[in-house]
Order: structure tokens, then sequence, then C-alpha cells
């Protein structure tokens, strides 16, 4: 039997303005001390009413003062009434200053909206170790609540307030006809380094317009990150910050509930949506050339699969190659080998896109040029097929450039 379901995907849009029930404001607060007031850095994100939330959150022992605040506020509560987020400054490893600062940002929030402190849930991103300037951010929040506006415009900046070094706003939207009832599901993320799950160096908030408790918010939400945020890596690091966020308006009545149609469909669009934000942050890693999918098919298990993907994917000498464009599959083999999973070599295939590389262990060098030609594009695929089972795991990565180096060697 079929679906009774169908999901467009735009990222022709304003994110979370193109779905009713929330209003949105980015402003300007010169949180990195730099003395520029063109450059957005606080957006705030604000429900028409209280709506169910649920969170997905970074597994780093070291967590930041907003991830623990959010985690405790969600604990208290299934209901929120705004999100507040800041670029510039990750009031990360700061302590009881930094737990004090991100509960007053929600006061502040509650304060000029009207609603509880808990039902404030607060992000930031940036520079670890070093306190908010307060100050600045009241201001900033002062402003954002008094603009705040379900505008295209207003939706637009809320997205490149939370930018850090990202080069361009991430932003996708799904419409999801179901039993002829329409939903939107919409996101706006930010991410560029730091990127390794679980999750990535992220920051990623999605809206929705579906009538959906708390719940059964969190179970789709977990099954489409797992899908989504933690199968991407760039260099391997994994942030004390990462935060994905999921609110539902409910202002399009279609209820969602487990063990239904409406809620497969939630699923897969949710799903969808956070895979096409976790490409954009792939393709806008910092300085790098290339976006490659890596495969690894034919696994005795999908924990032996993806073990072997993040070996090759986090592999510097496989990330360097691709950025020469050398087509070094022993570096890939090399790779696979280390994560130790009791693969057999003999029976491994490898393929560059659809060219084959290896059959059953055996090099197919009369294929170099080809190989060659996949490797030089800006984005290709990589299958290694294991011939040992059934299970499948992929990953998106990029190559390492010596301008990502350059970049990230500090002031």
């Amino acid at each position: 039997m079929g679906k009774s379901y169908t999901i467009e995907i735009t990222d022709n849009c304003a994110g979370l303005a193109e779905v009713d029930g929330f209003s949105l404001a980015g402003v300007a607060c010169d949180i990195r001390n730099k003395n520029d007031f063109n450059r957005l850095d606080l957006a705030l994100i604000k429900l028409d009413r209280p709506c169910a939330a649920a969170g997905v959150f970074t597994t780093n022992d070291v967590k930041a003062a907003p991830v623990l605040t959010d985690i405790a506020h969600l604990s208290l509560t299934q209901t929120i009434s705004a999100i507040v987020a800041n670029s510039g400054n990750a009031n990360a490893c700061t302590g009881g200053e930094g737990l004090r600062d991100a509960a007053e940002t929600c006061a502040k929030v509650a304060g000029a909206i009207g609603c509880e402190k808990h039902q404030v849930l607060v992000c930031s991103t940036g520079r670890i170790g070093e306190r908010l300037p307060m100050e600045k951010i009241s201001k900033g929040i002062a402003e954002a609540a008094a603009c705040a506006a379900p505008t295209k415009e207003n939706g637009l900046k809320a997205a490149s307030a939370i930018l850090t070094s990202d080069t361009k706003i991430k932003v996708v939207c799904a419409q999801v006809l179901c039993n002829g009832r329409m939903f939107r599901i919409a996101g706006m993320a930010k991410g560029a380094g730091m990127i390794e799950p679980n999750m990535a160096t992220m920051l990623c908030f999605i809206g929705s317009d579906a009538d959906a408790s708390q719940s059964t918010i969190k179970q789709a939400l977990s099954y489409a990150v797992g899908k989504s945020f933690n199968r991407i890596t760039i260099d391997g690091d994994m942030s004390t910050n990462d935060t994905v966020l999921a609110v539902c308006s409910a202002k399009s009545g279609v209820k969602v509930e487990p063990s239904t149609e409406e809620f497969e469909a939630f699923r897969e669009a949710l799903t969808k949506v956070c895979r096409e934000l976790a490409r954009k942050i792939v393709a806008d890693g910092e300085r790098i050339t290339k976006v490659v999918e890596t495969r690894v098919r034919g696994a005795k298990s999908p924990e032996q699969a993806e073990k072997i993907c993040r070996a090759i994917c986090n592999s510097l000498l496989v990330k360097s190659s691709w950025y020469g464009s050398d087509p070094n599959w022993g570096r890939l083999a090399d790779a696979a080998g280390y994560a130790r999973t009791g693969l057999d070599f003999s029976k491994m295939d490898l393929f560059y896109d659809e060219v084959p590389v290896l059959i059953k262990g055996e090099a197919q060098a009369q294929n170099k040029a080809l190989w060659k030609s996949v490797v030089s594009k800006k984005e290709f695929v990589i299958t290694m097929d294991l011939n040992l089972g059934d299970f499948e795991e992929s990953l998106l990565t990029t190559d390492l450039s010596e301008a990502y180096v350059d970049f990230n060697k500090g002031e």
C-alpha cells in the first residue's frame, strides 16, 4: 500500500517565518566587541503562545552554560514561549558566572515578552572561555522583542544572526500533504567548523505548525538527528554547544501521534529538513573545496559500517589527498582497516562514484584516469562494499586544505 502523503522540500525560503505561529528578529549587538553594528548577532524566535518543544544536545562532557540551562528548562516544562540565540560568544567553560548569564538572558526575554523564565530556551555560539557582554545582550533582547515579526525579512535576519564562520545562511522548508491536510516544517541552522557527531558544532532551530506533544517531537527529532547531523564530519572536533531544538505551534490543526500516518509523514519530513541542513553545513565547511559522501555497505552490522565510515572520513591523509585530487585508494583501505572491525580485504569492492577502484581486493588500474576525474570534482561519492552482510551506513565529509589550517591558527 502506497503512502498517502507527499513532501515538498525547498531552500528558497525564509526559514521559520514560513511556519504559522512564529515571529522572529535578528539584531546587531556587537557581541564580538569589534564596534561592528552592521553584523547581526542576536536572534529571537517568539511563539504566539506556549508550544510543545524538545531538544537534542551535545554529548561532550564539557557542556556550555546554555546547553545545561536548556536541558534543565525542558525538564521543567513541556512548552516554551521563546528561543534566544547569540553568535560571537559561546558562553562555554565560564563556570557559575556563565550559568548566571544564561539565566539572566532567559529572564530578560521572559520579561520582554511576558512569560516564565523556564519557558525560554537560550543558545550561544562562538569563542569559548569568555563572559557574555550582558549589557549588550540585554539591549539586544529589548530591541529584538520590540521588532519580532512573522515576515520573510525577519526570518532571514534571524538565520543570519546565528552565524559565526559560516559564509551563508542555512534555511529549509518542507510542505507536507497528508490525508488531505497540510502542515509545514521549517528550519534554520549554523555550522562550518568543529564539525563531528554527535552532533556537529552547530545550532539548529526547527519549527512546525503540526500539533504534537513534547514526547512525540522528541521521538521524531532523535530519529532525524541520528540520520542527519550525526552523519556529518568536517574536522573531527565535537563542540561544547551543539543544540537542535524543535517546536510545534499546532496552528495547522494536524494532529501528530505515534503509530499514525501523520507521524510517519512528520518524521520523514523532519528528517529530510535535517538532512538538507546537514548537507548545507558540510558544504559550507571552513575553507573546504569538496564535499564527499562516503558509503559503506555489505557490512555485518550498522556499527561496523558506521565505524569504518568515520575512520575514512576523519583521516587527515584521506582528506588531504581529496584536496589534491589524488585518487589514493590505499589510504581509504588503510583507514577502513584500522577501524579494526574484522573486514576481509580480499572481499572488498570500492568505487569512486560508479567507477570501479577495487573488485574483491584487486585494483582496477585501467580506470586510473577516471578515478582522477571523479576526485577532481567538487562533489563525489565513495562507496566501499565489504561483501560481509546486509547493512549500510553513510557520512558526509569534506577535504582538508591548507586554508583551513590558516583560518584556524588563531590570532
